[in-house]
């Protein structure tokens, strides 16, 4: 099993495509470019082979809602997590310097999260695109002179692009969280040998007080360290929502018995993996 092949969001050098070299490091990784999250989550589900890697938090945007929706309505299961640093450098065709550039293009959150660096160059016009990679290797592909793309060191690289300026985004403490999943039947080839540390979760719960209060005072008396709750509404049924939380655990015989204990107070329960805690 030394090589993997792995759908992603994006084109090849993005922070998708960064994190998966990074989660397989010392594996033959072949990427499979997809447009949408959507687009991944279906070539997944018509090849049990594929493994997919997807963002699912970012410590400045927040979580990316749709990725949990997509991931509890698949058949998928997460085996692993990978959290990386999101470091933007702005970069361009060799030979060029930055007063030579009219225009920069890159996707908007990338945009967003080097705001100030771009105000600190007004005569530059900034143009949204659909990626960051992507903007990188259009211009290398085209050898588009005086524009320059905004991407990760990774992109550039691969491109062949000159990095003229590195880490520019505004917040230097940028990270992303990403989970790696897999079809069930071809999981347990590519799950670490450790025993699982953390877990991932969807229910919903009835709509009375204190359904969450008593669900989480389970939890905590089992001594379950809750990372992370997020909540959605649930379409047609108005004022109900849906919780997708990852627990942490360093005993899992306890883990097992705070799921057993808070089955008969939940709905529509749904493990979305266990796996091992990124400890980075």
């Amino acid at each position: 099993m030394n090589k993997v092949r792995v759908a992603i969001q994006g084109v090849q050098g993005c922070f998708h495509d960064a994190a998966a070299h990074e989660y397989f490091a010392g594996r033959e990784v072949e990427i499979i470019e997809c447009d949408t999250f959507h687009e991944l989550f279906d070539a997944m589900r018509y090849d049990a082979s594929l493994l997919g890697i997807v963002a699912i938090e970012n410590t400045i945007a927040g979580s990316l809602l749709e990725n949990h929706e997509l991931l509890r309505q698949s058949n998928l299961t997460i085996i692993g997590e990978h959290k990386k640093y999101i470091s933007h450098c702005i970069c361009t065709l060799p030979g060029q310097t930055l007063s030579d550039i009219v225009e920069v293009h890159s996707h908007p959150i990338a945009l967003r999260q080097c705001e100030q660096y771009l105000r600190r160059h007004p005569s530059i016009k900034v143009v949204e695109s659909s990626d960051t990679a992507g903007s990188a290797r259009t211009i290398a592909e085209g050898q588009l002179q005086c524009q320059a793309a905004i991407c990760g060191r990774f992109a550039a690289e691969l491109y062949g692009m000159e990095v003229l300026e590195d880490d520019i985004q505004t917040n230097k403490r940028n990270f992303t969280r990403f989970l790696i999943v897999a079809d069930p039947s071809t999981a347990p080839d590519y799950s670490s040998h450790t025993a699982p540390n953390k877990a991932s979760l969807a229910f919903t719960l009835p709509h009375n007080q204190g359904s969450l209060s008593a669900v989480l005072t389970i939890f905590s008396f089992y001594g379950m360290n809750l990372t992370k709750i997020q909540s959605l509404p649930i379409i047609g049924r108005e004022w109900e929502y849906r919780f997708y939380i990852d627990l942490a655990f360093a005993d899992e015989t306890r883990y097992r018995q705070s799921v057993a204990a808070v089955r008969p107070l939940i709905n529509d329960f749904k493990i979305l993996g266990e796996y091992e805690q990124c400890t980075e």
